[in-house]
């Protein structure tokens, strides 16, 4: 893994980077263009009340998977971020899919490549995301993170699909892609 992402910074500084970068899990997957950050002093963060056997890995050291299911049906992945300890990550929402297209379309059961990867369920289910993906390194096998090739523009704007603390501009997203989970408003 290339060493610019500075995984022990605040998950939203994280959250900004990770955008346009290459991901990767077994050679599947492509351009980050949307994340959410989360912060254990924040109510809407799995870590908000502590750790648990479900969120472990969240306080565990920076630069490894959280991987959760929600609502018992999708697999999330989010990488840790801050110190161990500290209960901070970066929820993948979006990618936009590069490498392995057909083995996503298989693992989600359809061709169209812009709903491949929109949404945090999604787009565990592309790339093959599992419980068993838990608290892996990001800078070994299976995975691979890139720097992005060319500079990229990102927009900010409050997270979806949560209740508490909406209005938290912590989502952020590619200027311009259509591979995003939802609109930014």
């Amino acid at each position: 893994m290339s060493c610019f992402i500075d995984f022990s910074a605040a998950s939203s500084q994280v959250a900004a980077q990770l955008i346009g970068a290459l991901f990767l899990v077994d050679g599947v997957g492509g351009r980050i263009v949307e994340t959410e950050a989360y912060d254990r002093n924040d109510p809407a963060s799995h870590s908000f009340s502590g750790p648990t056997a479900r969120n472990s890995a969240m306080f565990g050291p920076p630069g490894h998977a959280y991987v959760y299911r929600s609502y018992g049906i999708h697999w999330c992945l989010n990488f840790v971020c801050r110190e161990s300890g500290h209960g901070a990550g970066v929820l993948l929402r979006a990618i936009e899919p590069l490498d392995g297209i057909e083995i996503m379309r298989r693992r989600r059961g359809l061709q169209a490549v812009p709903l491949l990867c929109a949404g945090p369920g999604r787009l565990a289910q592309a790339l093959g995301i599992t419980r068993a993906h838990d608290g892996l390194p990001l800078d070994a096998p299976p995975f691979v993170l890139t720097a992005p090739d060319t500079e990229v523009e990102r927009i900010a704007g409050p997270r979806v699909g949560i209740s508490k603390a909406v209005d938290v501009p912590w989502r952020f997203g590619l200027t311009g892609s259509k591979l995003l989970s939802r609109p930014f408003r």
